[in-house]
């Protein structure tokens, strides 16, 4: 009866911005007035997104050469929005978080790079690629998500940077990673000792690489089923979390802990255009502790100190969560609802003066 009190309060109050369609095989992104219809393929694993305009919290733009062919895209602030972004900004030019472009990763997806390789359509030459000195990439190199933590004013180094002096990251209270499949062993150290860390994207440190500054190339060195296919992740890595590399809808995201890392699970290119839980989750100087304050409040319903601190996570100003909710939080927790929906789901039961 629990939950399905607490499905009926999810259809009540979640507005779906995407869905996913498994049959398409075309990567393409098709703008109209009123949608972004994004169809790809990664890795061979076809992916499908309708997402409506109007749920966007940043103006997205098409940029087409002379054929109407998509090259790029152009992301903007809405100025009607300026305090929602005030609130999951961070200061300009502070050192309280830096994300790290995946360069490197830009380069191994180019034509004529690893993938080529990959697909058997060269040989090992394409092993060794040059390293890109703009940032141009696509939704393998999270383009879209560095995008937009720089117009929240988020630093950013880029993976040369980071090999070259591994110590640039200490400078910053947390590091975020993108999609950096592609690093160096000196990156992947400076990343993994570093005491805070945020992987946003799955699938990252998955393959080692080495730099020449001589000829500005990287070439593959191990990992992604190389020298051997049985070798999936180059460093050995136990917390690569890239099961959850092909799920860019996020319907069910979830910051969870691993070791000494927040760690999300889905792939968010898209949902950081219309998520703003997931864009303050980001901003908050640990984000798996939503996850931490849910099971202590699961723990403790009666606790006021838990009660309170959950509320306060999601902005809510209450003093009483109903002990049904503990389902809710299961769910949240199995990853059978999002933190969205969760969310949402407070909101409602607030307005409806039912946490008071």
């Amino acid at each position: 009866m629990r939950i399905l009190l607490c499905t009926v309060l999810f259809l009540l109050v979640s507005l779906s911005a995407a869905y996913a369609d498994k049959t398409s095989a075309v990567q393409s992104i098709y703008i109209t007035d009123d949608y972004i219809d994004v169809k790809s393929t990664v890795e061979g694993v076809p992916q499908s997104l309708h997402i409506p305009k109007s749920s966007l919290l940043f103006d997205i733009v098409g940029n087409y050469d002379d054929t109407r062919t998509l090259v790029s895209l152009s992301i903007q602030k809405k100025p009607e929005l300026q305090n929602t972004y005030q609130k999951v900004a961070v200061t300009k030019y502070s050192h309280d978080a830096v994300f790290i472009y995946p360069s490197f990763t830009q380069a191994a997806y180019e034509h004529g790079g690893f993938y080529d390789y990959y697909r058997k359509e060269c040989d090992d030459k394409c092993l060794t690629v040059k390293i890109p000195d703009r940032v141009n990439g696509f939704q393998s190199s999270s383009i879209t998500g560095a995008w937009i933590l720089k117009l929240l004013n988020y630093s950013y180094v880029k993976d040369q940077d980071v090999d070259q002096n591994p110590d640039i990251l200490l400078q910053y209270h947390k590091v975020i990673v993108l999609h950096n499949e592609y690093v160096t062993k000196k990156e992947f150290d400076a990343i993994t000792r570093h005491p805070n860390v945020v992987f946003l994207y799955p699938n990252a440190l998955y393959a080692q690489v080495s730099t020449n500054y001589d000829n500005n190339t990287i070439t593959l060195v191990k990992g992604h089923g190389y020298p051997d296919p049985t070798i999936r992740n180059g460093f050995g890595w136990n917390d690569d979390n890239s099961q959850y590399e092909y799920d860019i809808t996020c319907n069910t995201w979830n910051v969870y802990q691993s070791g000494n890392y927040s760690m999300l699970n889905c792939y968010p290119e898209f949902a950081l255009l219309h998520d703003v839980l997931l864009l303050d989750t980001i901003h908050d100087q640990n984000p798996s502790h939503f996850s931490d304050d849910i099971i202590h409040w699961s723990k403790n319903p009666r606790d006021q100190k838990y009660t309170g601190t959950l509320l306060h996570d999601y902005q809510i100003q209450a003093s009483h969560i109903p002990q049904w909710v503990h389902t809710c939080a299961d769910l949240l927790e199995s990853n059978k609802i999002s933190q969205d929906d969760f969310s949402n789901m407070l909101q409602y039961l607030y307005q409806k003066s039912m946490l008071e």
